[in-house]
């Protein structure tokens, strides 16, 4: 690749497969299940996580372990000039501030970004940080494009069941009990740096419908680009991909100008909130071409 190496977690969704195809890092995230520890798409596969999810295992997320950090921004400075660190959002975790304190210690050599992003925004933040390697950007440049366009995405998200967000203490016992007696689909947002409350539907048809006008409302208001021809449309899903690929073919027909560049599993991180069965509209503004 060059001179620069590329840095993520898994909470980007990319697998160690896809990080060799790319030419990137990927530190595993750490879970904790039954008081195991597990590492995904190390030994815990998306499979494996929703058998045990769904069997009331107790998991709790962590972040990578300093040393697995710093041992591999020192392996990659053997052979790269610099690195640049791209964690999951600072808001949804504190492996972005952690990695911020011990890239001080490599004399400029590390640049962390805080880009606030997630998923299938975070992948697509690494995939641009390999194209501006490749147009000769150093990596302070890099960080400078990927902060400054942070805010250019965003994800919503349909929750099936109410029962993981009621777990977490993300919604109380009562709202949950209320909501599953209503049929409630939540739809809630990522836009920067936190999960939030976006619309409630009663139906996952209702739910895809506003996701659609969401992200329609987006190009429109906030990037000034209607059409969405200079936008990156995502699907993202927690364990039924049939019905991700079913919405594609609806989000393709809302947006005839738009292209969706990836229909991918939500990361653990996030799944082991929501759920299986949750669905996602995710966008994000293109790089600008040279």
């Amino acid at each position: 690749m060059g001179k620069i190496a590329v840095v993520t977690d898994s909470n980007s969704g990319i697998t160690q497969k896809e990080a060799k195809e790319y030419g990137v890092n990927v530190l595993p995230m750490p879970f904790f299940i039954n008081g195991e520890t597990y590492f995904e798409d190390i030994d815990l596969t998306q499979e494996q996580f929703y058998e045990k999810l769904e069997g009331n295992a107790e998991i709790s997320t962590s972040m990578p372990a300093v040393g697995s950090v710093t041992d591999l921004w020192d392996k990659l400075l053997e052979e790269y000039e610099e690195i640049v660190h791209i964690p999951m959002s600072s808001g949804l975790s504190s492996s972005c501030e952690t990695a911020f304190v011990l890239a001080h210690e490599y004399e400029g050599k590390v640049q962390v970004v805080d880009n606030q992003r997630i998923s299938v925004t975070q992948k697509q933040s690494v995939l641009d940080a390999v194209e501006l390697v490749k147009q000769g950007k150093n990596a302070e440049e890099i960080k400078k494009y990927l902060e400054e366009t942070k805010f250019d995405s965003s994800i919503y998200i349909m929750v099936d069941t109410l029962a993981y967000l009621k777990k977490g203490g993300r919604i109380t016992p009562a709202a949950a009990a209320l909501g599953t007696l209503l049929k409630l689909k939540p739809v809630l947002q990522i836009q920067g740096e936190k999960l939030d409350a976006f619309a409630k539907a009663r139906t996952v048809k209702q739910a895809k419908n506003i996701m659609i006008d969401a992200v329609k409302n987006d190009f429109t208001k906030r990037f000034g680009d209607e059409a969405g021809e200079n936008m990156h449309l995502y699907i993202a899903y927690t364990k039924d991909r049939e019905t991700a690929l079913d919405f594609k073919s609806q989000v393709e027909e809302a947006f005839p100008k738009g292209e969706v560049t990836m229909v991918d599993p939500l990361s653990l991180s996030v799944a082991c909130h929501i759920g299986p069965g949750s669905l996602a509209l995710a966008c994000a503004k293109k790089l600008p071409t040279v």
